[in-house]
């Protein structure tokens, strides 16, 4: 019951108080959705709530861990065990005026863990009687504490004494923000929790992943903060996402709280339709995916990689693609030949200022860093992309293809297009790419199209692979697809100046073209 070896001379284990705390569950709380009945913990929730309120400090008799961080997939039982023990720190824990609150990006998902806490009060008479107030601003009043439910306005947060906090759907949260208004709160408390519990996220900008990484840290070596518990459960990310096997290593209440024929259909649903696959992944078997939903299949990325030589490309009619996206971020130029077999090889370039990487923090920067080591992506000198230099690579680099047409969003590209045209490159060349749906849908269908086929074909580019990773999509109602920047995890700059010259491929490789010709013309759809 939550026991485990420790080398550290500091801690003991009260087998009485984990007793305490696991026995509190069955005796005084019963469940209040799905089932009926005394909560009797699970395997996976004795253990954690045994090492919690087990281990003990030797000299000062007090609670060992302070913060707990539980990564775990939907459907295993996590709000309601939050619920159960938010209501022992506040009704036994013996806390002179403890408060103690549920926090969650929404007022909405803070509730949840209030409403499962106030039903399983009304069920025992006497947690009933302990309870002065439940009332409709989520709020639980006992005659010597209470407890609260708080959402991400964190301005109302600072100045509160907090004994507990229960963060759900740490994942969800925007900033940090409540986070560390209720953080710097708990310097009066002699035994605070801090308990976070949520699935698994896709931002690695977040304060989730910030705790998701430490807790892997802590979990290899415990040593490195002996106040910190982490508790994740998940697929390893290499493992078979479709197997049951799997499932049932990242889901310890599978067959009791998550039915495993629910589990089938999902997986079902997510092999036909690629972009459920990272929801399926992440919230139930607790994968960290690159974006919310992945509609490019690196499986089948990977396939299409092909051995060529950009040389044999020369004289060779292409279609091109430029994404400048901002002069201070990267940007991606990519020219589209095409193949006998109907698909399409592609070969990228990219830039970024040297600023901006130095600017960018922890795993992008040296995943940046680490491409420009390689030559993936060119640095360039000051904070911003030099037009200049960029109009020239762009125009040295053409110059051995039969570069047709050059596609490009006509934000803050009249600069970079004008100098173009000095250099040499025809005003009928460059074509106004617009980031509409009307530009995008149909070389984005035709790009997974080709995918799936193992028509589109490329070197293996490093960078592009990311930004391919990266990519989640918007659809409008009539069922167009485009890429979306904002929902993307990090840049796909290069998959955006891809599918443009892919577009002008598919148009002008035909006998009827829809774009016009007139020189920087507005492409037509």
């Amino acid at each position: 019951m939550g026991k485990r070896n420790d080398s550290s001379d500091r801690w003991y284990f009260d087998d009485d108080e984990a007793k305490r705390a696991c026995d509190f569950f069955p005796m005084m709380l019963t469940h209040v959705k799905g089932r009926s009945g005394a909560f009797e913990l699970q395997p996976w929730q004795s253990d954690l709530v045994g090492k919690l309120f087990g281990w003990k400090d030797k000299e000062t008799g007090l609670r060992r861990y302070r913060y707990v961080y539980c990564e775990i997939p939907r459907k295993n039982g996590k709000t309601t065990l939050a619920a159960g023990i938010l209501l022992y720190m506040l009704l036994v824990d013996d806390e002179i005026g403890s408060e103690v609150y549920s926090a969650a990006t929404t007022r909405d998902q803070a509730g949840l863990v209030y409403e499962i806490a106030a039903k399983m009060v009304t069920n025992n008479p006497h947690m009933k009687a302990l309870a002065k107030r439940l009332d409709s601003k989520k709020r639980l009043v006992t005659k010597d504490g209470f407890f609260q439910a708080c959402s991400s306005e964190a301005g109302a947060i600072h100045g509160t004494n907090p004994h507990c906090v229960i963060f759900d759907e740490l994942h969800e949260q925007p900033n940090r923000e409540l986070w560390e208004a209720f953080q710097t709160g708990f310097g009066a408390r002699d035994q605070p929790l801090f308990f976070s519990i949520t699935t698994a996220g896709h931002d690695r900008s977040s304060i989730c992943w910030e705790q998701h990484q430490y807790a892997r840290a802590v979990e290899a070596n415990p040593s490195l903060d002996e106040r910190y518990l982490p508790a994740l459960y998940s697929a390893e990310p290499d493992d078979d996402w479709t197997s049951e096997a799997v499932w049932e290593k990242a889901n310890p209440c599978l067959d009791v709280s998550l039915k495993r024929d629910f589990l089938r259909g999902e997986c079902t649903k997510a092999q036909e339709i690629p972009a459920l696959e990272n929801g399926f992944r992440r919230l139930h078997l607790n994968q960290w995916t690159e974006q919310e939903s992945r509609i490019i299949q690196m499986a089948a990325w990977d396939d299409c990689k092909t051995e060529f030589n950009p040389e044999d490309y020369h004289g060779r009619v292409c279609y091109a693609g430029l994404d400048l996206s901002s002069t201070r971020d990267v940007t991606a130029y990519a020219l589209l030949f095409p193949e006998d077999d109907g698909g399409a090889t592609v070969m990228p370039w990219f830039w970024i200022p040297e600023a901006n990487v130095s600017q960018r923090a922890g795993n992008d920067q040296r995943l940046i860093r680490h491409f420009a080591e390689r030559g993936s992506v060119e640095v360039t000198d000051g904070n911003e992309v030099d037009i200049r230099y960029l109009s020239d690579r762009i125009t040295e680099i053409s110059k051995p293809f039969d570069v047709r047409h050059i596609g490009f969003d006509p934000w803050n590209a009249s600069g970079v297009t004008q100098l173009l045209k000095e250099n040499g490159i025809p005003d009928h060349v460059l074509l106004k790419m617009p980031q509409t749906f009307g530009t995008y849908n149909e070389p984005f269908k035709k790009l997974l199209s080709m995918l799936a086929t193992g028509k589109i074909h490329h070197d293996g580019n490093e960078v592009l692979r990311w930004m391919a990773s990266n990519v989640a999509h918007k659809e409008d109602p009539s069922g167009n697809i485009r890429p979306d920047k904002g929902k993307s995890a990090e840049k796909i700059d290069g998959i955006c100046a891809m599918l443009m010259g892919l577009g002008l491929l598919i148009h002008y490789g035909s006998d009827t073209s829809v774009y016009s010709t007139e020189g920087g013309g507005v492409v037509l759809f």
